[in-house]
């Protein structure tokens, strides 16, 4: 807890430093600040869970969803088996977010189910880095998996400056028809629209219940800026709280900005936790 507040950190990256691109460690060095996220690695770049769990702890992080990846053109391969003996060290922090890529995953809905039977209580798409559109009729077998099992699918939304991205690809009006196609999924639009796509995420996630923003990445002290041309306190109601860990200089830090915004008590507890609560199955806090 921070000040009182439970806290759920819906973004985090906790890979394995071998299955990295050179691109991810400088992106994790340039925006970490003085973080210590490397404090829970060994010397052979393997996260430790008993340290990664003493540092969530010590951050004030209650509940985090651990992010694989499979985007071999951007950041690599982070599999998602490398993160279960993190939750298994401490399954009451830590949960699972499973991730395919249709250039990769074959048949994809397999890819997902096997996931979600491990563990994972959500799917993480990252068309960006994959260089496909999450409107792709192949992951659309993976939205009727998620709409089966009441799991909300996250999706990268904004720009990347990974080497091998394709930013075109994170516009949320691609995602108009599937919000449409499948009304009783939760979608998570992760990184608000990161970029020049603000308004649209904004216009997404006001006009359709089932679209949420998650805050990774952004600096909380811009958020009015960024979405300047909202009611900001009613689309705050729409935020979920994310890091994108390590690439941030801490979730306390980033904790104590949001709270520095003037929103009401009942707006910020949702934002920290009760919105991922009512998402994220089994997600008790």
């Amino acid at each position: 807890m921070i000040e009182g507040h439970v806290v759920v950190d819906a973004h985090v990256h906790v890979p394995r430093l071998s299955t990295l691109k050179p691109a991810w460690l400088e992106w994790a060095e340039r925006y970490s600040g003085p973080h210590p996220w490397r404090s829970v690695y060994d010397d052979d770049g393997v996260p430790v869970p008993a340290k990664l769990d003493a540092l969530f702890e010590a951050e004030g992080v209650d509940r985090a969803l651990l992010f694989c990846e499979y985007s071999p053109r951007a950041t690599g391969i982070q599999p998602f088996e490398d993160n279960l003996p993190l939750v298994e060290f401490n399954p009451a922090r830590f949960r699972l977010v499973a991730n395919v890529n249709p250039h990769l995953h074959h048949p994809v809905a397999s890819a997902v189910e096997w996931q979600l039977d491990l563990g994972a209580v959500a799917l993480k798409i990252h068309p960006v880095h994959g260089a496909f559109s999450p409107a792709d009729k192949e992951l659309y077998r993976a939205y009727e998996v998620c709409a089966a099992r009441g799991v909300p699918v996250i999706l990268h939304s904004g720009t990347s400056t990974f080497p091998g991205s394709r930013s075109s690809f994170g516009d949320p009006a691609l995602l108009t028809d599937v919000i449409e196609d499948f009304p009783e999924v939760q979608f998570v639009l992760a990184h608000g629209g990161r970029g020049w796509w603000y308004d649209t995420a904004g216009f997404l996630a006001l006009s359709k219940e089932n679209v949420w923003l998650d805050l990774a990445g952004l600096p909380p002290k811009k958020l009015p800026d960024y979405y300047a041309r909202f009611d900001f306190q009613r689309l705050a109601e729409k935020f979920v709280f994310g890091t994108d860990w390590p690439g941030v200089p801490g979730a306390n830090r980033n904790v104590r900005a949001l709270a520095k915004l003037g929103l009401p008590n009942g707006v910020l507890r949702a934002i920290l936790a009760g919105n991922a609560a009512k998402l994220f199955p089994g997600l008790a806090v």
